[in-house]
């Protein structure tokens, strides 16, 4: 999927990919075959705990506008309001790079399979 963010236009990321599963929930970032970008539907927060770098983490509202955008360091637990439900992991840096702010509306695409 894509993560573009309306209110700077810029893209995110073309990689983002939502932790649907068990094994993908669970496992987060540590699992390899995971992109670098990963959105989850949760409302009880998340952790750091055994990854080697800070993540960039933005969690959304229900209009898919920015409420917190934070960076977070290895082995800590993040926990927000639980009326938010959508969070998006990033590399860390991209909030700073891409002058993410609370407000900017995001928009979540599906990538199109266009044939010539």
């Amino acid at each position: 999927m894509i993560l573009y963010n309306l209110s700077q236009k810029t893209i995110l990321t073309n990689n983002l990919k939502e932790a649907k599963s068990l094994p993908d929930k669970l496992l987060g970032l540590h699992k390899k075959t995971n992109p670098r970008s990963l959105l989850f539907k949760t409302r009880f927060g998340i952790h750091t705990f055994f990854l080697a770098k800070s993540i960039d983490v933005l969690v959304l509202n229900k209009k898919n506008k920015v409420s917190i955008a934070k960076t977070i360091q290895p082995n800590r637990i993040f926990i927000y309001n639980p009326c938010y439900s959508i969070v998006i992991e990033l590399p860390a840096g991209t909030i700073r790079k891409s002058k993410i702010q609370k407000g900017d509306k995001l928009i979540i695409k599906k990538h199109t399979n266009k044939k010539h």
